[in-house]
């Protein structure tokens, strides 16, 4: 498709002089690239399509960068993207090298925080208003949250501490009904009701308007007008939770009416006190089977636009969390005591069976991943249930002191099924879950495990309350084998040698034994043995198993997709040198200190010398293996 209007915009400043009817064909061929790209790259499509029409809006009536846009989740910021100079690098979003698929502040003078993370614009948004104030600049501050974003406990602590003589503050409320799946909670249910009556709005801003007006006496007239208003309001209308707040409502207005949304952001520019703008999208708005089903179309791999059917995935077997979606049914069938707690990421942790089936021990709280884990433990007390909390690697981050403090500390048996364990490819830099090995192995009872494929993630499942300890099981989005083979207990502590050799250990974490095994192989050309190992626990390591290995090797090798300072390979260091092993060399594969951007996982693996062609030319630098000759890798 050609794209005639896009193609001449290279900022805002571009649509300022559009009138609404070409403002509104402008909205068709943003949706329109949008989808095109996401057929051919995947990533989050429907929240984008519902923020066309009001994105366009803001950047017409507001005047970014100088006024500041702060955005709750970077993935409704696409039309964002398109709008500010960004529409000819899209087809590269996700990519290496390419745009991210949240606001990146290296990307654009636009973007002005990493946003990855529900829950954090109206903070961010407070922030930056004191700041001016401070300053004495004027700019508008304009805060994007979802309707989700007031699920998070940290939102309603920024709205308890919004003031209400706070200027050129506006947020605008994005209610599309759903953050990426149904949003849940009674907040939720609060918000469902806000959905109409705004007619005290306009009565409450006539009163103030009038009072204020009275000479000399207006501005107390004015406070205690805006006590009888607010009785009013509470009677006729729900918006009073908002103005609870110091906020005031306007709304419900159809976010895909451009001319309306014109309307409303040019009358609140005046404003004496912070404003929220309440905004009804369709999220998937454009594309009829996203509409219809907006949670499987929130990120979306490759399609076919003509039928709005999926491309088959060239990769073959069952991801990770499909098989734990599918084993804890299973386990859940056979033991009633069994119960899974997920923040709000049940479909991206492949609950919604288990969500079908047990209603009652499948329980999503919402996007609130410090309650998730606390309410986790204490679901735990007394031991009579086992309790699993489903939870993101780079989410869990969120809930650190909860780990501590109401698992560990108290002693509850919770099995952590931590998802996307390792680089985040396409998500980028703020999802990546490469450091929780960090703060788990620093916290007393924690046991942290890390399966090689499904079948032994099965086995960590059955095995993990038998323990009867604070437990983790880390595995990654990927594909994997799995089997229909019988069950084993696995014992903490217990690791198993994939492959014999001599003098060079190479160690294996979880989906990384498969890079070590090629390279072994890669050295077996080469004239070398060497045996690898599978930790499988990280926390306690296999001591027994080590000490014998260490008899007979001095070299070691350890390769994790986890910060290398703080994982696998700082846990062995430590071992060896805590036992003393000085005769040992050592080299440690992982992931440097750095913020690792977006791209696929093949060429991330290979930037950050993960793929076995450069750890074995990074083997052969180390050691100064004789018998090893490798080409430069550049």
């Amino acid at each position: 498709m050609t794209y005639p209007l896009l193609n001449d915009i290279q900022g805002p400043q571009d649509i300022k002089g559009m009138s609404i009817e070409v403002l509104r064909d402008l909205a068709k061929e943003m949706r329109q690239r949008i989808i095109e790209v996401m057929a051919t790259n995947g990533g989050h499509l429907a929240s984008g399509l519902g923020a066309v029409e009001f994105t366009i809006a803001l950047h017409k009536v507001f005047n970014s960068p100088i006024d500041k846009f702060i955005w709750d989740v970077g993935h409704q910021t696409y039309p964002h993207k398109l709008l500010t100079g960004r529409h000819q690098q899209f087809n590269t979003v996700r990519k290496s090298g390419g745009l991210c698929g949240f606001t990146h502040p290296k990307e654009s003078e636009h973007d002005h925080f990493f946003a990855g993370h529900v829950g954090t614009a109206l903070s961010q948004a407070l922030g930056v208003a004191k700041n001016r104030d401070l300053t004495q600049r004027q700019e508008y501050v304009i805060a994007i949250i979802g309707d989700g974003t007031l699920t998070c406990g940290m939102s309603l602590e920024a709205l308890n501490n919004m003031s209400r003589s706070l200027k050129k503050f506006i947020v605008i409320l994005n209610d599309n009904k759903m953050c990426i799946s149904k949003n849940v909670g009674q907040i939720s249910n609060i918000l469902s009701r806000i959905l109409s009556n705004p007619t005290s709005t306009k009565l409450y801003q006539e009163i103030d308007h009038l009072l204020s007006k009275i000479p000399g006496y207006g501005s107390k007239l004015s406070k205690q007008g805006h006590k009888i208003t607010e009785s009013i309001k509470n009677l006729v209308s729900p918006a009073a939770f908002f103005e609870s707040f110091g906020l005031s409502y306007i709304g419900p207005v159809n976010g895909h009416d451009i001319k309306k949304l014109l309307d409303i952001f040019e009358g609140v520019k005046d404003s004496n006190w912070p404003v929220i703008v309440h905004c009804l999208t369709n999220k998937g708005q454009g594309l009829d089977v996203a509409l219809k089903n907006p949670v499987a179309w929130h990120g979306v791999k490759p399609f076919d636009i003509s039928t709005g059917k999926f491309i088959p995935s060239k990769v073959r077997g069952k991801t990770f969390p499909a098989i734990f979606g599918e084993h804890i049914v299973t386990m859940a069938e056979r033991d009633p005591s069994l119960v899974v707690v997920t923040p709000a990421m049940a479909t991206g942790s492949c609950l919604e069976t288990m969500m079908q089936r047990f209603p009652e021990r499948c329980i999503d709280v919402g996007i609130a991943e410090s309650h998730a884990i606390t309410y986790s433990g204490s679901l735990a007390f007394g031991k009579k249930m086992k309790v699993i909390a489903s939870i993101y690697s780079t989410f869990l981050q969120r809930a650190l002191d909860n780990v501590f403090h109401d698992i560990c500390l108290q002693g509850f048996p919770v099995v952590f099924a931590i998802d996307r364990a390792g680089v985040a490819a396409g998500d980028g830099a703020t999802h990546n879950g490469i450091y929780d090995i960090a703060w788990l192995n620093a916290m007393p009872n924690m046991i942290i495990s890390q399966p090689r494929n499904g079948h032994l993630l099965k086995e960590l499942l059955e095995s993990a309350h038998h323990w009867e300890r604070p437990a983790a099981i880390r595995y990654p989005n990927l594909a994997t084998e799995d089997s229909d083979a019988p069950l084993t207990t696995r014992h903490v502590g217990c690791g198993e040698v994939l492959a014999e050799g001599e003098e060079i250990l190479i160690i294996g974490l979880g989906v990384t034994c498969d890079i070590a095994l090629a390279v072994r192989e890669l050295l077996a050309q080469r004239g070398l043995t060497a045996t690898v190992m599978d930790p499988i626990f990280v926390k306690p390591l296999d001591s027994e198993l080590l000490h014998r290995l260490l008899a007979t090797h001095n070299k070691v090798i350890t390769i994790e997709e986890h910060s290398v300072s703080t994982g696998l390979g700082a846990i062995i260091n430590n071992f060896l040198m805590t036992n003393g092993y000085t005769n040992i060399q050592v080299l440690n594969c992982g992931i440097p200190e750095a913020f690792v951007e977006h791209g696929s996982r093949d060429t991330l693996l290979e930037e950050l010398q993960l793929s076995p062609e450069k750890i074995l030319h990074r083997i052969n630098h180390h050691f100064s293996l004789q018998r090893l000759t490798v080409a430069p890798v550049t």
